[in-house]
């Protein structure tokens, strides 16, 4: 259907931007591009802003932002950027004015409003931008590639006159996302420049990567639509870990979901140039696997593997939750690890214990409706996200027109984008279904992040909402609060895979929710090609790549992990006959 990638079948230009969601491989693209290039003879700069960078462990190499030799590469320099270290800079900086002139409370609230994960990719674009718009850089590389790109959303607040206005420098309590940008004033030239570099086709080429699954490649256009509107259309998408054949049922319903993942391709994709990459056996680590990425996979001939006796299954998560007796139960996790199969597994089985419960989601799937259709003790409700946030976004707009100029209106409606709005918005839904259900067990599929709760908990314990957005908080958000962080009543599952980037990612969200004062106990890892009975040689192998971060996840949850495995039919009800087993 679509070409396999190689270097030689694009156009290169001097800059090189991969992004993509979390895990889709887009690290390993990105190291095997530079690599290949300097192996060629070329000067190569590879630069990644990316939080859950594994450079390190790809290289086997101590980095630093300063840019390294890569022993081995002739020609290649990498450096690996902390934007997270950045974030921590930018806020002192930021808040080192106030200090000692104005109450604590007040402090702290600003810097919690300057803790969020948009804040973190401003410091990346200021990291990258330096890179982009330096001359002395650009003359000294043939090539210069990052991986990771900004997001859309950032780069639309930078381009706001507002941003950089008096409704910024006089605003004492920040914005809930980028912070005071009025701090990089002096930035805003480099900025611009970075920017119209991004757009110039001749200079840059920005490579979107997915999988050829239903979520990254969603994820794929919605980041492919939001640069396209600033202009930047310079781009290709490259499908990774695509299985290229099937020798059993596990391997052929795999790739049968791939295939039909990749015919229905999103809209808003199928005008770029498109290439594949086969799914690899191994984890793209060290120079033997980079340098062959692109080329081959000597995996051969694995023999059959035990599955690991030692692992829970999804029974010992339920048995726990019914005999704690909780009342709220909060399943987190990125997209697409899977968190909405296992709330609706959570739902059924303890309704199957003859528990009352009702599950919410933000998911319309069909089989939910499943569990409403053929189950007692049970229900269920739909909470339309895109309806709930521009509810959000057009109740804090009419307050803010009251006392706003237009054009520090245009900045508010930026930043009611951000992925922080979206959390606040469908949360506070979510506390009503919850407020409304004394009497039973709520499961509920997603949840905001510690910082975005602790934005809703800065100011006023509970009792008023960020204040930037001059909305309401309702009195089912301050009765939920303190529920999440009483242990008695609430738990908190996180869903991830057993690879390296999910596990990561979701090691942050936990951090996160700690510093909200929110335990996590269980964590649930989806999709074990390791539990499975396949024989087709490719998931053996990657089976095998599964069990360091088995043992990762094992350590950080204390052994309080359960591990389901990559099922045919990957539903709730398959999950649930896991689950009752004797």
């Amino acid at each position: 259907m679509y070409e396999i990638f190689a270097l030689d079948k694009i156009k290169l230009t001097q800059y090189l931007f991969f992004t993509g969601k979390g895990g889709v491989g887009k690290t390993s693209i990105a190291c095997a591009t530079a690599v290949n290039l300097a192996d060629g003879g070329k000067k190569v700069l590879l630069v990644s802003t990316d939080p859950a960078s594994n450079l390190q462990d790809v290289f086997n190499t101590e980095l630093t932002g300063h840019g390294l030799p890569i022993e081995g590469v002739p020609g290649l320099i990498v450096a690996n950027l902390n934007p997270e270290e950045a974030a921590r800079e930018y806020r002192e900086a930021l808040l080192a004015p106030y200090m000692g002139k104005l109450p604590p409370s007040a402090i702290a609230s600003m810097e919690e409003q300057l803790s969020g994960s948009c804040t973190v990719e401003i410091a990346a674009f200021d990291q990258f931008s330096r890179f982009i718009t330096d001359q002395q850089t650009e003359e000294m590389y043939d090539y210069i590639i990052f991986d990771t790109a900004p997001t859309g959303h950032t780069l639309r607040m930078l381009q706001l006159p507002s941003a950089w206005s008096n409704f910024i420098n006089e605003s004492t309590h920040g914005v809930s996302c980028l912070g005071q940008l009025a701090g990089l004033e002096d930035k805003k030239d480099m900025y611009k420049e970075a920017v119209a570099t991004l757009a110039d086709k001749d200079r840059t080429t920005l490579v979107l990567v997915a999988k050829p699954e239903k979520t990254p490649l969603l994820e794929a256009e919605r980041s492919s639509l939001e640069l396209s509107e600033l202009g930047i259309n310079n781009q290709l998408l490259i499908i990774n870990s695509v299985l290229a054949k099937a020798t059993d049922a596990l391997s052929e319903k795999i790739r049968a979901e791939q295939q039909d993942a990749l015919n229905h391709m999103p809209a808003g994709l199928r005008k770029y140039t498109t290439y594949t990459l086969p799914l690899r056996s191994y984890n793209i680590l060290g120079l033997e696997k980079i340098r062959t990425f692109f080329t081959r996979d000597d995996y051969g001939n694995v023999s059959n593997r035990t599955a690991p006796v030692d692992l829970k299954q999804i029974d010992a998560l339920i048995d726990d939750l019914y005999n704690s007796g909780k009342k709220v139960i909060f399943v987190m996790g990125k997209g697409g690890v899977g968190k909405t199969t296992v709330a609706a597994a959570i739902a059924l089985a303890l309704a199957h214990k003859g528990t009352k419960v009702h599950l919410t989601s933000t998911d319309p799937a069909d089989h939910l409706k499943f569990v409403i259709d053929t189950t007692a003790n049970i229900t269920q409700s739909h909470i339309d996200e895109r309806q709930e946030l521009l509810n959000y976004q057009n109740e804090v707009i009419e307050k803010a027109r009251e006392t706003m100029s237009e054009e520090d209106l245009e900045y508010v409606k930026e930043d009611l984008r951000s992925p922080c709005t979206q959390e606040i918005a469908v949360f506070r839904a979510f506390a009503e279904v919850v407020d409304k259900a004394e009497d039973q067990v709520v499961v509920i599929d997603t949840a905001p992040t510690g910082h975005t709760l602790l934005l809703l908990d800065a100011t006023q314990s509970y009792h008023r909402e960020v204040q930037r957005t001059k909305g309401e908080i309702p009195i089912s958000v301050q009765r939920l609060l303190p529920r999440l962080r009483d242990e008695q009543q609430a738990d908190v599952v996180i869903v991830t895979l057993p690879e390296a980037t999910p596990v990561w990612e979701a090691t942050r969200l936990r951090e996160e929710l700690h510093r909200a004062g929110i335990q996590n106990k269980w964590w649930v890892v989806n999709q074990c090609l390791s539990l499975t009975d396949t024989r087709d040689s490719m998931l053996l192998a990657r089976a095998e790549a599964e069990e360091p971060w088995l043992n990762k996840v094992k350590e950080i949850s204390k052994d309080h992990f359960v591990a389901i495995p990559w099922l045919e039919d990957a539903s709730i009800k398959n999950i649930i006959n896991l689950a009752n087993k004797d």
